[in-house]
């Protein structure tokens, strides 16, 4: 695990997949201050309060209030997260998030020469 100087977090992160940790490299060589998956926002509970449904953004860049979610999926199966962040949208108006999808991520893995897992 690199030694990364603009997280903020409080313990070390644990990346779902590979590219969370590609983009985290960018953030911190850049020194962008950022945190992974700080917050889980509830988006669905059943008739007795206890959560259905909840979304942890990957990253939180706190000098610009934005939480950012990166997906490699294929496109065809972005479907049920674009759900969920509408829905974020829906419940917290005043959350400000980004999505970056496959090929931005190819696109930044290129410009940065970065090898990313298939």
């Amino acid at each position: 695990m690199p030694d990364f100087q603009a997280y903020c977090g409080t313990s070390p992160p644990r990346f779902a997949h590979d590219v969370e940790l590609e983009c985290a490299k960018i953030l911190d060589y850049y020194g962008v201050p950022w945190d992974y998956e700080p917050s889980s926002f509830v988006l669905e509970r059943d008739a007795d309060g206890r959560v259905v449904k909840a979304f942890a953004p990957d990253f939180y860049l706190p000098e610009q209030d934005l939480y950012v979610e990166v997906t490699v999926m294929k496109q065809s199966l972005v479907t049920r997260k674009n759900r969920k962040l509408r829905r974020l949208r829906e419940l917290h108006p005043e959350i400000r998030i980004k999505l970056f999808y496959k090929r931005d991520v190819e696109r930044l893995a290129q410009r940065y020469h970065l090898e990313l897992a298939s």
